[in-house]
């Protein structure tokens, strides 16, 4: 009977140590690379911009940045002030702050002024789970074919950002 017991208890204890996962899922960026589920609204507040408004020709860099974040303001200021070195890249910037506050910050940088630089709001907070986002700006950059490249949270200095699509 002590037998059977030790038995039971000990094929109850493996059920549960067998049970046990050794790690974290994985960010949905990193199981699904190359399907950016984006779909912001632009300044307009009417036109919607998802993955298929993708420049074709361009590699892309996607920055999540909050208005009121002082780290995203100084990249952004880096980026237009070096805006002649990102000819070939598409810049979409995504924030989920409210929308007014989006316009703000579009309209103090004046960032209609760039052909290659989109701005929009997004409203469903699809990016930050996304990417598992803990820290601002959040900067993620994808080949000419939409290939992810890499991901960085935090501030980047100009060149490594660019070195990041050579």
């Amino acid at each position: 009977m002590k037998n059977l017991t030790a038995i039971i208890a000990f094929l109850l204890f493996s059920q549960l140590v067998i049970g046990q996962t050794d790690a974290a899922p994985q960010p949905p960026y990193k199981r699904f690379p190359n399907n950016i589920p984006l779909k912001l609204l632009l300044v307009d507040s009417t036109t919607q911009f998802t993955p298929d408004n993708f420049d074709k020709k361009k590699q892309v860099m996607v920055m999540l940045f909050s208005p009121d974040c002082d780290h995203c303001k100084h990249e952004t200021e880096e980026i237009i002030k070096n805006i002649d070195k990102f000819k070939g890249i598409q810049i979409v910037m995504s924030t989920t702050l409210p929308f007014e506050k989006m316009k703000e910050f579009y309209a103090h940088y004046d960032l209609g002024r760039f052909k290659n630089i989109v701005v929009g709001n997004d409203k469903s907070f699809l990016l930050p789970v996304y990417y598992n986002i803990r820290n601002l700006p959040f900067l993620a950059f994808y080949s000419k074919k939409k290939e992810l490249i890499d991901v960085f949270e935090g501030s980047l200095p100009l060149e490594k950002v660019l070195a990041k699509f050579e």
